[in-house]
């Protein structure tokens, strides 16, 4: 079994790449398998909503000049996956949700029915909004929601600081511990022929009359 590590950060070593470490640590305690995909610094798209993935059918995006089909491409053989994130302005880095936006909407086949959870970096405040914002791609997509102790969040200016965060690093720990047992039980579930229900698509209503 294999968890994507997604690194929303611009900074390859930075305070959010400190809190999701942590969580693989322990997530290769649990025999689980991790890989890191660091979307780097690069310019990334934000999506147009122009619809050219949908009337392709090959589940990646049209947009072939960034990381994004990569990122669909990484998650298609992962199990799991930790999606980190600095808050900027109470919110995701603006590259993660570019990045998710278009890796979910082109390709959601790679990540429907995949539990994972989402970690935010702060020196200070914005983490809870953070959290629910990136989440909310995983709610939409019938993907396992995984949680912690406490929300899987860690403080500090400097990743020095971060490994200070005894409390916050805990709560990646533990958020790994959740997420190794629900991999192995969705493993169980289908040795035992028990696989994930189709979800109904038919029906698609606006509120304007």
């Amino acid at each position: 079994m294999k968890v994507l590590l997604v690194n929303g950060s611009g900074r390859a070593n930075g305070c959010t790449y400190t809190a999701l470490m942590e969580a693989a640590k322990t997530l290769e305690q649990e025999g689980i398998f991790c890989e890191m995909f660091q979307l780097g610094g690069a310019p990334i798209r934000d999506c147009i909503g122009c619809g050219g993935c949908a009337r392709s059918e090959k589940g990646m995006c049209v947009f072939e000049d960034d990381c994004v089909n990569e990122l669909i491409s990484r998650a298609s053989e992962a199990d799991g996956f930790i999606f980190g994130t600095p808050v900027y302005y109470a919110h995701p880095s603006g590259r993660l949700l570019s990045a998710l936006d278009r890796a979910f909407y082109a390709g959601k086949q790679a990540f429907v029915h995949k539990p994972g959870f989402a970690v935010a970096s702060a020196r200070r405040a914005g983490t809870t909004a953070t959290l629910d914002a990136v989440m909310k791609h995983l709610t939409i997509n019938q993907m396992p929601v995984v949680s912690s102790n406490y929300w899987t969040m860690v403080h500090g200016n400097t990743p020095a600081e971060v490994l200070r965060d005894e409390e916050g690093l805990q709560t990646m720990r533990n958020g790994a511990r959740n997420l190794a047992w629900l991999l192995k039980c969705i493993q169980a579930g289908r040795d035992q022929g028990i696989f994930p229900p189709q979800a109904e698509a038919a029906s698609r209503t606006n509120f304007i009359r």
